[in-house]
């Protein structure tokens, strides 16, 4: 697949120390383990800036792809979560009195692996504002999602809560 992307020889430019195998494989184990590239680079006989440039050049290439289509009986289930950050370009203060950023992340009901999430949008965007613009519910497209009561009015299937003085939910 990386070759079909030309990720293989380069035309112009000093040439590559490791062939694409090994590359790949540098990419893997730094994305895999937490060594740095001062412990990784010996390993694979490249200097430290080699290693950089190699994970710079193909871990994109190698990041996964946002699905563009889910199963017809997919069940996916969506919540937000703050994230703190300095960079105020992006964030605002939200209901914590602290900048942040509110992200959607998307879960398959199934396996419980992250299957989409939304790009960041301000901290102070309640989550039914924030499904819509960080592109997460483009992201679910036609699929059954499951949400949480910060959901309400946005068409997400919400859990029925049991009302004061109802012993039991209904049926």
């Amino acid at each position: 697949m990386l070759r079909g992307e030309g990720a293989g020889p380069v035309g112009r430019g000093w040439p590559w120390g490791l062939p694409l195998e090994d590359r790949v494989l540098l990419v893997a184990v730094y994305g895999r383990t937490s060594l740095t590239l001062r412990q990784l680079a010996p390993l694979f006989g490249v200097w430290e800036s080699a290693a950089d440039r190699i994970i710079g050049h193909l871990a994109p290439a190698l990041a996964l792809r946002p699905r563009e289509r889910f199963r017809k009986q997919t069940v996916l289930i969506v919540d937000g979560t703050l994230v703190p950050t300095r960079d105020h370009t992006v964030a605002e203060r939200s209901k914590n009195y602290r900048y942040s950023t509110n992200h959607q992340v998307i879960i398959d009901a199934d396996n419980r692996l992250v299957a989409a999430a939304g790009r960041p949008v301000t901290g102070n965007r309640n989550d039914c504002e924030a499904w819509e613009l960080s592109g997460a519910k483009a992201a679910a497209g036609r699929a059954t999602v499951i949400a949480d009561g910060g959901y309400r009015g946005t068409g997400l299937i919400i859990p029925h809560r049991r009302e004061r003085g109802q012993p039991e939910l209904p049926a």
